[in-house]
């Protein structure tokens, strides 16, 4: 993962500074100085240092942009956000789609591609990633030398050596056929599941803001669970907590296909056995038609079989959600992903059928205002994150401060 050794030996005011600087927009010295409480010339001689190594920008003070100010004018600072940029990755199955942005989160360009059910071998699907990433830093006017830190979601539990565990069918290692060394180019690198990184997402701009406890579950082709307990997101030794095959033994549930899934195939099967009027809406749809989406819509059209269906799947989510619920004790749960723009009837339905008798109070059941973008939403701000807390061991390594 081109971890750094041991960080430099540098003053504690940088770090301190720099974190204040990392989550405000522009600031005085004496702002630094309240948020800190270091003194003002400690403060001053950090600000500097930043600004010389290229991590903080000095504004023209009002006086100089032409505002009258009594006295002294206060100086004023920015983080350089363009000193590098940010990649996240949501490296689906049948998709890539990579994000960069500037230091501050704000978006410079973003690419998806559709991945050929057929590119399943490790090297063409890391070349599919590389040549992704490299297109986008393209798009946005940048080289790999400009980034900062990548971050990228997988559909696979993730250790913290960045590799996933060997899946029995060998799954696991198609969908992260070690993505840690292809992007070994970048100072910082972190790889991680998807549902983990939805969880990010969640809690950092989507329905879980402001909650410690809560489970973002991805639930569109299979089901996939991000969980976060008192504010800390959960991994285990092979970075499998979340993993869904638990639910092959559950009754009612029976196995990890999401809820877009079940729907198209109930669908199907239905259709097969002449359960459907032959003017029925989805009598008409063709094979190809005939998407978990599309029955979502249908659904919240008032189509009875589609409602039906719908039903079918709250019963499906209830089940999940109360198994969940008692395992790690979520105040919330958001229902994510791409099948969230469409999910409601299914929601409302999962709301009605939640035990009455579950032994902690039920979690609030919500839906994720992120849709399809959580993944790369959540890979940006985990890359946010990891810059942060390690951009100064990144930066003082190339220039040293006394």
């Amino acid at each position: 993962m081109n971890p750094l050794a041991a960080a430099p030996s540098r003053p504690a005011r940088l770090d301190s500074v720099l974190a204040f600087a990392w989550d405000s927009g522009e600031f005085t010295a004496s702002d630094a100085m309240a948020a800190t409480g270091l003194t003002r010339s400690t403060t001053i001689e950090a600000l500097d240092e930043l600004v010389d190594l290229g991590l903080l920008i000095e504004l023209p003070n009002a006086r100089e942009v032409g505002e009258y100010s009594k006295g002294r004018p206060a100086r004023r600072f920015s983080l350089a956000g363009d000193a590098a940029v940010l990649v996240g990755v949501d490296a689906g199955e049948r998709h890539i789609t990579v994000r960069v942005a500037d230091l501050r989160s704000q978006p410079l360009a973003t690419l998806c591609i559709e991945v050929d059910s057929d590119t399943d071998a490790a090297d063409a699907r890391s070349t599919l990633l590389v040549d992704a990433i490299d297109t986008a830093l393209s798009r946005a006017h940048c080289n790999r030398s400009d980034v900062l830190a990548v971050c990228i979601g997988v559909a696979a539990p993730v250790g913290v050596d960045g590799r996933s565990p060997q899946h029995p069918l060998g799954y696991w290692g198609r969908t992260n056929p070690g993505f840690v060394d292809v992007v070994d180019w970048a100072p910082i690198v972190r790889i991680d599941n998807d549902a983990s990184l939805a969880a990010v997402a969640e809690g950092s701009v989507g329905g879980a803001v402001g909650s410690d406890n809560y489970i973002a579950l991805l639930a569109g082709g299979r089901l996939g669970a991000g969980v976060v307990v008192d504010g800390r997101l959960l991994r285990g030794t092979h970075g499998g907590v979340g993993e869904m095959v638990a639910f092959d033994n559950v009754v009612g549930v029976g196995g990890s296909d999401g809820i877009g899934t079940r729907l198209t195939r109930w669908a199907v099967d239905a259709r097969a056995h002449g359960e459907y009027a032959v003017d029925a809406p989805l009598a008409r749809l063709s094979v190809e038609e005939l998407t978990g989406r599309a029955i979502l819509d249908l659904a919240a059209a008032g189509d009875p079989d589609a409602r039906a269906l719908a039903e079918r799947a709250g019963v499906v989510l209830s089940r999940i959600v109360s198994v969940m619920a008692g395992m790690f004790d979520p105040a919330r749960f958001v229902v994510s992903g791409a099948i969230s723009a469409g999910i409601a009837p299914v929601v409302d339905a999962a709301r009605q059928h939640l035990p009455k008798d579950m032994h902690l109070p039920a979690p609030e059941l919500v839906i994720s205002p992120l849709g399809a973008d959580v993944v790369v939403l959540g890979a940006l701000a985990a890359a946010s994150v990891a810059a942060r807390d390690r951009v100064l061991d990144v930066w003082v390594e190339r220039s040293p401060v006394g």
